[in-house]
């Protein structure tokens, strides 16, 4: 990731690439539309205006980079989050290690979408996962030194978090410099298929590890090192592949009149104004409180209602995860092969719906085999909530505002989780994980019917639709069309 003079000069010339981050759930990780202004002139249809030259190998080499990279770290976030699941089974400690893997994401982000739309976003991502990888090191040399403190653990975490934060607006923010338009929600899919297919790996991959190294160590914290040390030549990898690929600054800082708290401020001021920009991130932020946040108690429900001792818990930690993978990958491929051209909006209004049977679903399993099941048709949900989510906004804001834009979804997933796990993680040690489940799928219910119901959603789905009439052929129409819409205006 680190570019050369000559791609410098590539970059001025409007070749652009695409990255990629450790987080979410169904990740922002998915690459987007293209530079619409480089492929042509605004009154030549999308279908007979020629793709950016390269843009090809440039998606290609970002998601065989960035894949290595997502590798290492999600080998990490498993290995970590088992070990303490395993080794204290605590609500509270489940919500710290939510509070400060999410937290400081959610205080960077404020800042990190104002750098993405002022400096290269490649190098931003470049220095983020330099910096995520160096903590990871820091960490495991300590550990080898005999101290492994909790508090290292959480700290390190936060300061990965903190990357994320600068990492993750620029990553969707650059997305849609290379692909073309009506080619967006195609790699959207298939690039959450790809992470997801690491997800299905990277549980089975950690479980192994995990086991063998909590096994030589006797279960404590140095069980983690390997996995580490993995993660950093993983990272080392992803960087350098990045480094291959020409990436344009969009508006370069120094050019700019304005300060970065005046940038700040007018991305504040542009989502409180934009209404179906805000109608999506109210609902986005709504559903993952509900569904991510208990959702990330179920490795505890596990280890909890259906106790299996310490070596078969990994195992079935790690069951539970590729369960989850494996609906990923094929939600991840439906939506790519089979969605593609359907409803945004109604794609998200219904996995929405499922997410609410599916919780209700988890808290009234049975038996272990069950519950895997439903964390499979979990999975199988997420692209179609994730995918037509950064679609949308990729369609509907305008290139120059997409960092910011970005930096208040990463804000929006960073504060829902540990703002759940508050409410979620203290009620998980003083009643079942299951009640909680039940009771999250409720609420969902009615927090979609009345997204629906309200006149703000209704115009939603209306200017959504609109959109979908005009997006291939101007992308920046889409978002007056869609502002029309939503205040009542004639487009």
């Amino acid at each position: 990731m680190n570019g050369a003079r000559d791609d410098d000069r590539t970059d001025a010339e409007g070749t652009r690439s695409v990255p990629a981050t450790d987080f979410p759930p169904g990740p922002a990780d998915v690459p987007g539309r293209a530079a619409a202004d480089a492929a042509g002139d605004g009154g030549t249809d999308a279908d007979e205006t020629p793709d950016p030259p390269g843009w090809l190998r440039n998606v290609v080499l970002f998601l065989g980079g960035q894949t290595v990279s997502l590798f290492g770290s999600m080998l990490v976030q498993y290995a970590v989050f088992w070990y303490l699941t395993i080794t204290y089974q605590s609500g509270l400690v489940m919500t710290l290690a939510a509070v400060f893997g999410f937290l400081p994401q959610a205080v960077v982000s404020i800042f990190g979408g104002v750098w993405a739309d002022r400096h290269n976003r490649k190098y931003l991502i470049m220095g983020a996962d330099a910096a995520i990888a160096l903590s990871t090191l820091a960490l495991a040399l300590v550990m080898m030194a005999g101290y492994d403190a909790v508090w290292l653990i959480f700290a390190t975490m936060a300061i990965r978090s903190a990357g994320a934060g600068i990492q993750m607006p620029a990553v969707s923010a650059l997305i849609p410099q290379i692909v073309p338009t009506r080619n967006l929600i195609r790699v959207n899919g298939i690039n959450g298929s790809i992470q997801s297919a690491m997800a299905l790996l990277a549980p089975a991959a950690a479980g192994a590890l995990y086991a063998w190294a909590s096994a030589a160590s006797g279960g404590t914290a140095a069980s983690l090192i390997p996995i580490f040390f993995i993660d950093v030549v993983t990272a080392v990898i992803g960087v350098g592949i990045l480094s291959l690929i020409p990436v344009s600054t969009i508006r370069r800082a120094a050019d700019t009149q304005t300060g970065y708290f005046a940038d700040l401020v007018d991305g504040v001021r542009y989502i409180a104004h934009h209404a179906f920009v805000r109608w999506l991130l109210v609902l986005f932020a709504i559903i993952f409180l509900l569904t991510v946040a208990p959702s990330n108690l179920t490795p505890l429900m596990l280890v909890r209602s259906f106790p299996a001792g310490e070596a078969q818990n990994v195992v079935n930690l790690a069951v539970l995860e590729v369960a989850f993978s494996i609906g990923m990958v094929l939600g991840g491929i439906l939506v790519a092969s089979f969605f593609a051209k359907r409803s945004r909006v109604g794609l998200i209004v219904v996995s929405s719906l499922v997410f609410g049977i599916l919780s209700i679903g988890l808290g009234l399993s049975p038996n272990v085999w069950v519950f895997f099941g439903f964390m499979f048709l979990v999975g199988l949900a997420v692209p179609f909530f994730s995918t037509p989510s950064m679609t949308l906004l990729q369609e509907t804001v305008e290139p120059e505002r997409q960092g910011r834009v970005f930096g208040f979804v990463g804000i929006v997933m960073a504060v829902a989780m540990p703002v759940g796990m508050v409410v979620f993680g203290p009620l998980a040690d003083i009643m079942p994980i299951e009640v909680l489940l039940i009771a999250a799928g409720l609420l969902t219910f009615v927090v979609v019917g009345l997204a629906v119901w309200l006149p703000a959603g209704q115009r939603a789905i209306a200017a959504a639709r609109r959109a979908s009439e005009v997006t291939d052929h101007d992308p920046a129409a889409a978002a007056a069309v869609v502002e029309a819409e939503m205040h009542g205006k004639d487009a």
